[in-house]
């Protein structure tokens, strides 16, 4: 996550910050755990910081030539 966010900063796209760690697991294991949600919440995270980074960054032949 800190990598992705320093990825942002750098192309000057903002984002929301990332989802916050659960501090309520049990650890038994449960259906349903908190850390689901979080992976969730996580994925679709970063689908949207990849889709910033993809729009901000130009092509790579346009890069070389600067």
């Amino acid at each position: 996550m800190a990598h992705v966010s320093r990825l942002l900063g750098e192309a000057g796209a903002t984002h929301r910050p990332p989802p916050p760690e659960p501090d309520t697991c049990c650890g038994r294991g449960c259906n349903g755990c908190v850390w689901e949600g979080f992976y969730a919440a996580l994925v679709c995270w970063r689908d949207d910081a990849a889709a910033l980074l993809s729009a901000s960054t130009p092509p790579a032949h346009v890069q070389r030539l600067g």
